[in-house]
Parts: C-alpha cells; structure tokens; sequence
C-alpha cells in the first residue's frame, strides 16, 4: 500500500489483538491514545479515529475503523486522521473497513458503540480551543432524534427551537426537562430517556429531579407550568424549519462512477454486478446517504488517493446533504455493498485474504512488533447445549386433514417424513410453566396438510393469549431443542396421514411407508442417550456412511452395522435405538468390511459410499433487526441494530435475531394484533430475502418468542434481566419507570398462568413437573413421561382448579399418620392395597422409559434377585413420582421420630431396600451428614426450597 512499516506510528503498534474498543485522537498530527474512562467524549475541534475489533465464534477477528471529525476540526487534522487510518489498516493486514464519521451525521454502527449518545463538547487540543471545563453549570437545550440510536444536537436555548416532530431536553442546574413533541414516537420518547439518563449521571452526579412535559398539556401541571416560564411563557410552536444539517438525502438506485486519471466518471451499465469491477481500478458506488469507495487490490497509492479526493468531492457538490463514506478493499467488501449488486458470487476466495494477511503478519514479526492479534485465533470448542428444561411434559398431534389427533405416549417420538405434526412442551421456567408449542414438517409432506400444520399450530398459541413460544421446524433442519425435547426421535419414511396417501395414489407413486416385516435401513445419530435420533434411509449400499452406526431389519433378522469412524458412544446409540425399533430380534453385529453375504444381500448390490459426517448448519454471531412489513405485506423493511442489548427490544415492534442456523422473530406485548399475527410470515420473508447475503435456508428454523415469555435458548444472546421482560406499559412508561425507581426495574409480580391442554395424558391438569426425566445419562433409570388419567381423576378430588394458582405444581396428598412417629404397617395395609390398586390403572411405560442398552440386559438377566429388586424399586420411583404429601413451601421438617437408614437402603434402585419407608419422603430417612453430602444443603435450607425445585435435587440423586 506505499507505506513502510518501519514508519509505522508506535501509537498503533498491537492495535486490534483483542476484542474491544480503541480510540486515538489526534494531536499535532499524531495519534494519542485515549483512556477506556474517556471513551465517548469527543471535543468539537478535534479528529479521532477509532478501532472496533470483534471476535467472531470462528475465532477470527473483525476489524472496523471510522475516523471522526469534530465540525471545527481543520483541514490538516483531518487529512492527519484519514492518513493515520490507512496506516492502521496496514498494520491489521488491508482487510478493514473503514468509515468518515462527521459531526453530526455519523453511522449507526459508529453511535453503537457510545450508547445512549455521544455529545461532543466544545473545543479541542490542537485546533487551539482550550477545553472547556465545568466549573458551574450552564443551560442547555439539546434536540434528539432516532429510534434506535439517538442523534443529540444542542440548539440554541430559545422557543423558537422547539416543534412538534422532535424530542428537546433542557438541562438546568436543578431539574432535567425532557419535551416530547406531540408528533414524536414512543420509542424515540424511551431512547431520548436514556439520554436524560446519561446527562444526569454525567452532568449531576445521577443528583436531580427529572420531568416529563408533554406536548399541548400547556399549563396543566406544575411541571409544564415550570418549563414553560424558562421560555418566558407559553406560546404556539413555530413551524418547523430546517437547516442544512437537517437535511437528509434518501437513498436512490445505486450509480457506479469509475475513478482513472484523478476524474470521476459515470459507468453506464444495465444491470450492477460484480464482474464489473476491475482489480486494477478503484470505483464509487453512490448510494446517496451512502457512498462506497471500491478499491482493487492492484490499485496504486495514488490511484487510492485519487479515488478518496473524487469522493469527497462528490460529496461536498453544491445542495447535496452531507453522505456517510465507506471504504471497502476488494475480497472484504460488506454486506451491504455486497447487497446493491444485481449478482455477487456467494463464494469467495478466502485463501488470499489470509495469505495477505499471514504475509503482513510476518513482515511485522521480522520488525520485532508483537503480532498475536493478526493470526486467526483458534475457535472456542463449545459443546451444544439445548437450553431448556427438560423435565416438562410433551404431547403431540399428527396433523390429519383440518384436524389433529393425539399421539399416545409410546409414539409421542415415531414421525413419518410424509406427516405433519404439531408438539405442545410445557416445562418449569424461573417462577412459573413455560411453554412451547412447535410443528415439524416432513419432507415429503402435501403442500395443504403443511399450511393446516401451521394454522393449527397458530390457533392453538392464540387460544393460550400467545403466550407460548412457537417453532416452526423442518425435517433435515430440526434444533438441539426439538431432539432434547423428543429424546429418542424415529423418522420413518412413508407418511399415514390421508392427504399423503391420497397423494401417492392420484400420482402413483410407489407407497415407502415403513412396515415392521419389511426390509429398512435406519441411520443412527445423536448426542447422548438424553438425545438420539434414528432416521430411516433407501435401503441401499449407497446410504451408508463410515461415520454413522446403521440398524438394518428385514422380518426374521436385525442387524447392527457399526462404521470404522465410530467410536463406542455411537454404538452404545445403535444398542439403544435398537431396543425402540426391534426389541424382540436377536441383533447380528457388523463391522464395516466384514460384513456377512446376508447382510450385502438385504442392501442389494454393493457400491461405494461416503465417510464424510453430514455437517449441519452452524451457528453464527448473532445479528439483530427491527422488522416492518409494508406494500401489502409484500416487501419487509429491516434495520440492523448493531452492538444490540435487551434495551434495543422495543415492546411496540418486531425484531428478528440471526443466528443462521435458527431465527427467532421477538413479539413486543405492545404490538399491535393485526401485526402479531404476521410474526411466523416475517420470518419466512426474512429468509426470502437473506439480507445477510449468507445463503440461510429458507426451511430454518423459526422460532415465534413473545415478550415476556422469553425462553432460555432467546435470553443465551443477551445478558437478560427477567424484570424488564416483565414490565407493563409501553416501553417510553417503562424507562420512565425505571428512572424514577433508580435505575433499577420496578417489581412486577407475574401474572398467573393457566396451563392449556388439549385431550392428552394429562386430562387437562397443569402439572409443573408432569414429565420427570433422568437429570443424568445413567441407562437403567426410569424415565415417566405424565401422569395417567386414573390419578389426574384422583388429584382433581384434592384440589378446585379455579382458585387454585396455576403457575405452581398442585397439592400432594398427604400422608395420614403423624410424622413424629414410625407408621402401623398393618393399619397402612389397606391403603397400600388401595394406592397397588390405583396404580394399576396407570398406562405402562414406554420402550423409551424403561431402555436399557442390551449389553446390560444381559447382565440384569445373569441375576434374577437383583432384576426382581429393580423391578420392585421401579414400582416404588413410579409411585412416589405420582403421590406425594402435601407439604407447605417453606415449612421445616426433619426426621424426628423416624429410623435412620443409609442412603442405598433408600434410594429408588435400592437392591436392599427399606419396607417400612414412606416412598415420598426418601430423604428424611438420612443422617444429617449424609443428607448434607447428597443434596448439598442441611436439611433446614432443603425444605426452604419451592417443592418442585426439592423434587428437582431429588431425582438427580434417586431420591425421587
């Protein structure tokens, strides 16, 4: 780039090795770094630049430069700052994207990095002002402008600066004042909030009054009265005027001028697209608010020079607004250049850009400067984790028509890829049930049974006042969430709904439907036995993989087909998938190449096949947008909002997060319900038009999140504060609620929940912890899904479920002999028989709740006393998963009067267990040092705990 890096400034020598912020301003032509206390503070009559560099999950670094300019800044310093920024761009190896920021009219990427705002003050270092310093306190009048930035211009301290459209704060000595004109939104009311915010805890010590002063409220509080008579007295707002630094100019169809000879000149084409432009050239891109400068690689200093002083020429042209400038180098270009061409090949080549920069990086080692920041860091390794409890209770629908009907349990986790279905999960959240409604569409489902899959999906979110979460899920496209959800998914092929069998028939398509007696192949795949999924392929050779475990069944045989990249947790998978599909054949193990001719028989001819797993998309740093649909709901408008929190969900719009791999369209309570329902149609016109330009999916997943119903696999992304999500009002009553609680969110007590079901298992009962599953991957641990209609019959006798609170597990029954001493067994005789009898009403467990690998079969089956035991302890954990005493939250108890017994004497899978205990209460028969080791708490702080949070630690420790 004709710059030595022996003159590089040593001011920006190690610039950008970490992730963070940097900033320099500009002093006698060079650049003096700035304090991380002073970040945000810019003085009118300087020049800066700053460096953004952020880590991407891949372990790369992202580098953005701007250079700021002060509206009094000279012309050197200026030109001091651009220089210094191409220098620094050397330095990270000529791949950053670099921003003039002007006074006054920066970008919104540059603003999110001093959020609330920026305020500049007046003066400067080298321009020859002399900083002003606040020894008392002067008046002032600033004007406020965005949504989701804020802009905040001082203007002179008169009425006639005041109007309708915008939002004025007056800072006085005493009070703050902010004045929202009548014509201003609420979200610009809630963003000019945090700028009052911000003034106070700058300006006053956080030590003043706030007001509120609405428009034409006149003199109808003192409040107004008081603002007022700083003016002089109330009168009618003049007209809006507007200056030159109000002018914006919109943006038009994109012009492509082409830089030779120091001249920029018009580059008439019919169509943009990026074998227009040539290595060897630089080019302008005008945009209107935006201009581009392309340079090619190839390109001289001068020649970059050149293209830079067009630009600014452009740009500063008579009656034009002030435009923002962006500088992108060939092979980095961004997104949103990349998005104002016609065409732009999606794939690029990467090997350049890192072997530039590997070449930068040497250069500089050779020079003795540390360059830890320009060598790709390794990405963090990060297991996935689905982020949602999964002790809940699941029930599904296979969609039929118009109409869905209600799996049982055993087939809750059976789906055709010619099937729809729709899953309702409903697990313990913070203080109360959450749930999930999803749909899961197979791939070869009918087009009208899809669009009724989703209808009824949506009526059933409306039904519960959308306060569900919805999914909307793809076969080949499904979530960490769904499978941990499922635990043992099976996707066969063929479908049983009529629409697809009609389908099949009018196009006589051969039916593949899966038949028990006939020849099927599975894949087999997962994460652990708490996730594992058997997906049914072509029963051919070419179907399997070096890195997948198979299960191949014909009527009288099974075999197991175990690849050489697998290791022993995917055939500990096989085995217990196995136990789902064929429980009842004897298996024929196989290792790939010694396969048996029987097994090459079932597969037909023998070919060649893949060893390379199948990758699945990953997840990407996450990005945010506002959302607005417009044009008949054709075209949808989006804003990035960058450096997002939790502030930036306003609870009047839409906004979707990105995560490529999965998308979650955000419900503000506020939004209206015309647009509410428009959430699922977002998102897929989002994926339509891929803004990001990364090739997403138009089958990603989709998830629907209402505010204040946010599940934890949405909050991961932000450092969530579960009391703002819970506030009412609109998001302007919100902040002002806040500020005036001191800066903390006022307590909202949640509203109770009723939970909705829909003619499963659980008869209609919520039940906060109807499905108890394994918080371990111990094989042989019984898992029970929900509780029967028989003891929901029961429960409905101990409880009225219209006064009861809803959002909390419902009452035990309570054991009927005192506590304080040791119970009669022969009068609990009776009872007993009465509970063996009700128990015996209770559905069956599933094959998935009672699996065991067969290679423990066998040892179970070596010793029948220790497999009666089991069976007898699995009576036991399924009773006392079911009855249980009624005890108040909070109450102490203790074991006062009872034996004490060891804890493998008590535990579920006792294979001597105690026959006097009282199966709901395991844990009262420990000593207090025992009791402690097991659940890690003394037996005081233990019955403090909400029940079901006791029930919890039970069960993690088989005392449940």
């Amino acid at each position: 780039m004709g710059i030595s890096v022996r003159d590089l400034d040593p001011a920006l020598k190690g610039a950008g090795q970490k992730d963070g912020l940097e900033i320099w301003r500009i002093e006698n032509f060079n650049p003096v770094p700035i304090p991380q206390s002073s970040h945000g503070k810019f003085f009118t009559g300087d020049s800066y630049v700053i460096l953004k560099t952020t880590a991407s999950k891949s372990g790369a670094l992202r580098h953005d430069i701007h250079y700021w300019l002060g509206k009094d800044t000279s012309q050197d310093e200026a030109g001091a700052a651009a220089i210094k920024t191409v220098e620094l761009d050397a330095v990270l190896g000529g791949r950053a994207v670099q921003y003039r920021e002007v006074q006054g009219h920066e970008t919104q990427k540059f603003l999110s990095y001093f959020k609330p705002c920026i305020i500049p003050q007046e003066g400067g270092a080298a321009s020859g002002f002399k900083h002003v310093e606040a020894e008392e306190h002067k008046t002032r009048l600033f004007v406020c402008k965005g949504k989701h930035v804020v802009y905040v211009k001082e203007v002179p301290f008169a009425r006639s600066s005041l109007n309708h459209d915008d939002i004025f704060i007056l800072d006085t000595e005493s009070k703050i004042f902010q004045f929202n004109g009548s014509n201003s939104s609420i979200q610009e009311r809630a963003k000019a909030l945090e700028v009052v915010q911000y003034i106070k805890d700058t300006y006053h010590d956080g030590k003043c009054e706030v007001a509120s002063i609405e428009d034409g409220r006149l003199m109808a509080d003192s409040e107004s009265g008081e603002f007022w008579g700083l003016f002089g007295g109330f009168a009618p707002l003049p007209r809006k005027t507007v200056s030159d630094d109000d002018k914006t100019i919109d943006s038009h169809p994109p012009k492509l001028l082409c830089v030779e000879k120091g001249k920029a000149e018009p580059f008439e084409t019919d169509s943009l697209t990026k074998e227009l432009l040539d290595t060897n050239k630089c080019y302008i891109l005008d945009c209107g608010l935006e201009v581009f400068v392309w340079i090619g690689r190839n390109t001289s200093l001068d020649e970059r020079k050149s293209a830079s002083g067009s630009t600014d020429e452009l740009v500063s042209s008579t009656n034009r607004p002030k435009s923002q400038i962006i500088r992108v180098m060939e092979g980095f270009e961004t997104v949103m250049f990349r998005s104002k061409f016609d065409s732009w090949p999606q794939t690029t080549n990467a090997a350049m850009p890192e072997d530039g920069r590997g070449k930068v990086a040497a250069l500089l080692k050779r020079q003795g400067l540390d360059v830890k920041g320009l060598v790709k860091a390794d990405p963090v390794k990060e297991e996935p984790q689905p982020y949602i409890d999964c002790t809940g209770h699941l029930q599904v629908w296979r969609v039929n028509g118009q109409e869905k009907n209600l799996l049982a349990a055993t087939d809750q986790s059976k789906f055709y890829s010619g099937d729809c279905y729709i899953f309702q999960y409903s697990y313990p959240g913070e203080d109360r049930e959450e749930h999930l409604i999803g749909t899961w569409i197979g791939k070869n489902s009918v087009e009208d049974e899809r669009a009724s899959c989703l209808s009824l999906a949506s009526k059933m979110v409306e039904s519960m006042k959308f306060i569900p979460s919805m999914a909307r899920i793809y076969e080949g496209s499904e979530t960490i969430q769904f499978y941990s959800i499922l635990q043992s998914l099976i996707v066969f092929k063929g479908g049983l709904s009529d629409a697809y069998k009609n389908y099949i028939a009018e196009n006589e398509i051969p039916d593949e439907t899966y038949k028990e007696d006939g020849v099927a192949l599975f894949r087999i795949q997962g994460s652990g036995p708490e996730s594992m999924q058997a997906i049914q392929v072509n029963s051919a050779a070419s179907s399997l993989n070096s890195s997948y475990c198979y299960i191949l069944q014909s009527e009288s045989v099974v075999f197991t087909w175990y690849g050489n990249l697998t290791n022993s947790d995917d055939q500990e998978l096989a085995e217990r998938m196995l136990d789902l599909i064929k429980p009842d054949l004897q298996c024929r193990p196989q290792k790939e190449g010694a396969e048996t001719e029987q097994f090459w028989e079932l597969l037909g001819v023998k070919t060649e096949y893949s060893s390379q797993k199948i990758v699945r998309e990953a997840e990407n740093d996450p990005h945010l947008f506002s959302c607005n649909f417009s044009e008949g709901n054709v075209y949808l408008q989006v804003i990035e909002i960058h450096n997002f929190s939790q502030d930036d969900l306003m609870t009047e719009d839409i906004f979707i997060l990105d995560c490529h791999s999965q998308i979650f369209v955000w419900v503000g309570q506020q939004v209206d319900p015309k647009r509410r329902v428009q959430a699922l149609p977002i998102g897929e016109k989002f994926l339509e038009q891929d803004f990001l330009l990364e090739t997403i999916s138009c089958s990603a997943p989709i998830y629907i999140v209402m505010e204040g119903s946010e599940p934890p696999f949405f909050t991961r992304f932000f450092k969530w504060d579960s009391a703002k999500s819970a506030m009412l009002g609109n998001s302007y009553q919100r902040k002002l609620a806040i500020m005036k609680n001191g800066g903390t969110p006022p307590l909202v007590k949640p509203k109770r929940r009723a939970s909705v079901s829909y003619g499963g298992r659980s008869g209609g009962l919520p039940e906060k912890s109807q499905r108890s599953r394994s918080m371990s991957v111990s094989p042989d641990r019984v898992r029970v899904r929900g509780r029967s209609p028989a003891f929901n019959a029961l429960a409905a006798t101990f409880e009225n479920s219209n006064v009861r609170n809803l959002s909390t597990p419902p009452p035990m029954i309570r054991k009927l002999y005192p506590k304080s001493k040791t119970p009669d067994l022969a009068t609990l005789a009776p009872k007993s028989s009465a509970i063996s009898h009700l128990t015996s009403t209770f559905e069956p467990p599933s094959a998935r709740e009672k699996l065991i690998p067969r290679s423990l079969k066998d040892t179970s089956k070596s010793n029948p006393e220790t497999n009666s035991d089991n069976e007898n302890s699995t009576g036991s954990r399924e009773e006392s998963l079911t009855i249980q005493e009624d005890v108040n939250e909070g109450e102490p108890e203790d074991n006062e009067g009872l034996p004490v017994y060891p804890y493998e004497s008590v535990k579920t899978d006792s294979t001597d267990p105690m026959p006097d205990i009282d199966v709901t209460k395991r844990e009262a028969y420990l000593s207090p040092e025992e009791f402690q080791e097991r659940l890690g708490m003394t037996r005081s702080e233990f019955y403090k705990l909400p029940k079901w949070k006791q029930n919890k630690l039970k069960m993690a420790v088989q005392l449940f």
